[in-house]
């Protein structure tokens, strides 16, 4: 009679247990995948806790929980509202279809951006007035410049400010020009702008006008390319209550 062989084998895993293993696998390939594809709203994130704060009565902030749909994430001072989203997003769309209307979208660097006060819109002064004058006689220039304002007149909110801004570079005014110096060319071109804002019926208690000549370049003054890029006129739009908080931390440290 042979004898029974006792194997020292370890003993296998349970069949199931590998089945579970490979669904696991499986799953955090899948979660990794979809966290790869998606985009972190710190924003979101903050509103799902508050909301979820808010169900729990555990955590603070729980009734911040409004989303807007057409919020724009910018970091402005101007509060964040839908009617503040809706004037960016017409804003953009504006300078946009200008450049390709201009130069099949390889055209002028006008361009909305955002700063430290609010956004802006930037936009070239070679491609608005002709050299050494305020005069705008370009006709596209003078149709966006329309449509700017009627953008602001239907969009923007009562509590924002406009303050349309003159720069030149460093080179003096040419010789048939009416300005003495490029105080007085910003100057002009910055009012030249407001004026047609408020001729297209912006509101002028929310504008103003200022003029920075030519110490404030964004570019090398060495180039034609750079001092290009300096002159030009930017149109400001910044919450009314921060300029009023400034003044009075200015007048707070005088005292």
């Amino acid at each position: 009679m042979a004898k029974k062989c006792k194997c020292e084998c370890p003993e296998c895993m349970p069949e199931w247990l590998a089945t579970f293993g490979d669904l696991m696998s499986l799953l955090l390939c899948f979660f990794v995948l979809l966290l790869s594809m998606s985009t972190m709203d710190a924003k979101k994130v903050k509103e799902a806790i508050g909301s979820l704060a808010g169900a729990l009565s555990v955590l603070e902030g729980g009734t911040q929980t409004e989303v807007s749909r057409e919020r724009i994430q910018k970091a402005t001072p101007i509060q964040k509202s839908e009617e503040t989203a809706q004037t960016v997003n017409k804003l953009s769309q504006a300078v946009a279809e200008f450049k390709e209307f201009t130069q099949g979208g390889k055209g002028p660097a006008i361009v909305l951006e955002e700063g430290e006060e609010g956004f802006f819109i930037r936009l070239p002064a070679d491609i608005t007035f002709p050299p050494g004058s305020a005069q705008i006689t370009n006709e596209d220039s003078l149709l966006f410049l329309k449509r700017i304002a009627i953008i602001i007149k239907e969009y923007l909110p009562k509590n924002v400010e406009i303050q349309v801004r003159g720069y030149t570079d460093n080179m003096p005014p040419p010789p048939n020009s009416p300005y003495k110096d490029n105080w007085e060319l910003s100057a002009a071109r910055a009012l030249a702008v407001l004026r047609i804002l408020i001729k297209n019926g912006v509101n002028p208690s929310q504008l103003s006008a200022a003029a920075y000549g030519p110490y404030h370049p964004i570019s090398s003054n060495l180039t034609p390319e750079g001092r290009a890029k300096n002159r030009r006129v930017e149109i400001w739009f910044f919450a009314k209550k921060n300029k009023e908080e400034i003044q009075k931390s200015v007048l707070d440290k005088t005292k």
